[in-house]
């Protein structure tokens, strides 16, 4: 004799199946990847510093 099967809960955990594999999807197509993110944060800290050396003191 088979096993009972709730179809509610198959239903649901193929759902669930089929949206973590579209999230994985659109992770890879509209992700950013590590190491552009750290480039991208060490070019505005150095911008920030740049911008910061330029400044010019308004005490005196």
């Amino acid at each position: 004799m088979n096993e009972i099967v709730n179809l509610r809960r198959v239903r649901k955990a193929k759902a669930r199946a089929e949206a973590a594999a579209q999230a994985d999807a659109n992770r890879v197509k509209h992700g950013v990847s590590k190491r552009e993110r750290e480039l991208a944060k060490a070019r505005n800290d150095l911008a920030s510093r740049t911008a910061d050396s330029h400044k010019l003191n308004e005490k005196a």
